[in-house]
């Protein structure tokens, strides 16, 4: 067996244990009645948007998935589903899971540093579906996660002055642990910084991305997704 064959045989398993497995694999199962043959589908990140690409392949049709990271690429490649980019199409439908999700479908996305292809491939479209199970669902945005942002390595120190005027509590950089010595580092070449914000104004996705440095943050304000709940 050849390396790729290996490395996509590994693929087909979610690295950790998946929390409350079997709701998501229900609000997964949910989710795949909405393909259709022929379907140009965005595939999220997380461990909810893993189990829905599983359920996705399993009805055998025909479609392609517009990937927004290199972990559920290689999933796809794993399951046999074709994908492609932004780059040559734009998905009919989208689906991701997220980190938590208020009453007005407000999210902050993210844990898994994949926030910018992500964002990318909800904007692009027209049809976006959040699959979640209920210990997602908070009434305040920031209750039990920070907000990350993507900032340019450089801008690091200017981000956190900038910052030190918001409603923060704390600014940390997210750092690999075991896996590397140093930051976490995205697939863009940036770093994460995990902001605990006592309050998110209906603003605050806008005004974080203004600020010099930020390439994104994991806020998704005003996007209006409907939400698929176990």
């Amino acid at each position: 067996m050849g390396s790729w064959e290996v490395e996509a045989q590994g693929a087909t398993t979610w690295p950790s244990a998946i929390s409350n497995e079997a709701a998501k694999r229900a609000a997964a199962a949910s989710m795949a009645e909405r393909l259709r043959p022929g379907d140009t589908v965005g595939v999220g990140s997380g461990s909810t948007s893993f189990l829905t690409v599983q359920a996705l392949a399993a009805r055998g049709l025909d479609f392609v998935a517009v990937t927004t990271s290199d972990e559920v690429e290689a999933a796809c490649a794993s399951l046999g589903v074709p994908t492609t980019s932004l780059h040559v199409a734009r998905p009919d439908w989208s689906f991701d899971g997220a980190d938590e999700v208020d009453p007005s479908g407000d999210l902050i996305k993210g844990r898994g540093g994949a926030l910018l292809r992500e964002k990318l491939v909800l904007a692009a479209s027209p049809e976006r579906y959040i699959v979640v199970d209920a210990s997602k669902q908070v009434e305040r945005l920031g209750t039990r996660f920070p907000v990350p942002l993507e900032v340019v390595p450089e801008a690091v120190a200017l981000v956190r002055h900038e910052l030190a005027s918001w409603p923060v509590s704390a600014v940390v950089l997210r750092t690999a642990g075991a896996a590397k010595d140093g930051p976490v580092i995205t697939e863009h070449g940036n770093v994460l910084l995990d902001v605990r914000f006592e309050a998110i104004g209906p603003d605050a996705e806008r005004d974080l991305k203004a600020l010099p440095g930020v390439v994104d943050s994991g806020l998704f304000q005003g996007y209006h997704p409907q939400v698929v709940v176990a």
